[in-house]
């Protein structure tokens, strides 16, 4: 098992777009920061950078790495390797990739320029996020044969999570406009890991009165140690369901 995950961790990093990928984010977030002379301006502008492009790059190279290594999982099937093992030391392979990347790549600039608190939360946020969507395209891979359709799936679960999560909301709240929604808002953020990141990463920046009365009960709730708590183990639960759901297919599909 180990020398699986360490050579799909060598077959990853060698890989020309996860090194652009790297290289672009380093970029970038040294950019950000040299041409801010708030350091939370440059935080804000870097927290996009982490809700939108670090899930999208995740979950798109792990779905295509996954199908094109289709007969490198065959070979490891006919060796004396449960399916869990294999299943299990891919996504640990990806995770660790992925999460070694945004480190370089946004970890080193990020607590170069902001060393508090909130820059050691906003990497950690990155790193698990990165690491959420790998267990969410390992679960759309396994769910279809066909290339082109898992991809599609891939893309599709990203713009809901980026983009159409947030219209749903704001219909939502715009067709129940004179009903009290702020605590309900709290149990819907939770079904989505890239809002329920933004909110833990804007309460810390102590933006959340620019949300108004509805920023506040996050702040009472999510500004609290137990609510932060809480929020991680949601997102920790955004891993283990996906890759838990993907493991159960794996082991019952016929390859």
């Amino acid at each position: 098992m180990h020398k699986v995950i360490k050579y799909v961790i060598i077959d990853i990093l060698r890989n020309k777009i996860v090194l652009a990928y790297t290289l672009f984010l380093f970029l970038i977030s040294f950019t950000v920061f040299s041409f801010e002379d708030n350091t939370a301006k440059g935080l804000l502008s870097l927290l996009n950078l982490i809700l939108f492009i670090v899930p999208l790059v995740s979950i798109i190279f792990s779905t295509i790495y996954i199908y094109n290594s289709s007969e490198f999982i065959e070979l490891l099937l006919s060796q004396p390797l449960r399916r869990k093992q294999i299943w299990l030391s891919l996504f640990a392979g990806l995770s660790v990739s992925f999460t070694l990347a945004f480190l370089i790549g946004c970890g080193i600039p990020l607590l170069f320029f902001e060393p508090t608190t909130t820059g050691f939360i906003m990497t950690f946020i990155g790193c698990l996020l990165s690491i959420i969507f790998v267990a969410i395209a390992m679960l759309a891979v396994v769910s279809t044969r066909d290339k082109a359709k898992g991809i599609g799936v891939a893309i599709l679960l990203w713009l809901y999570f980026a983009l159409i999560f947030d219209g749903l909301v704001l219909f939502l709240l715009f067709q129940f406009a004179d009903y009290p929604l702020e605590k309900i808002m709290m149990i819907i953020s939770a079904l989505n890991p890239v809002d329920l990141s933004r909110i833990i990463i804007l309460l810390r920046l102590d933006v959340s009165a620019l949300m108004g009365y509805t920023g506040a009960v996050f702040k009472d709730f999510f500004g609290t140690d137990i609510g932060f708590i809480a929020a991680l183990g949601i997102l920790i639960l955004w891993v283990m369901i996906p890759l838990q759901l993907s493991l159960h297919k794996f082991k019952r599909k016929d390859l």
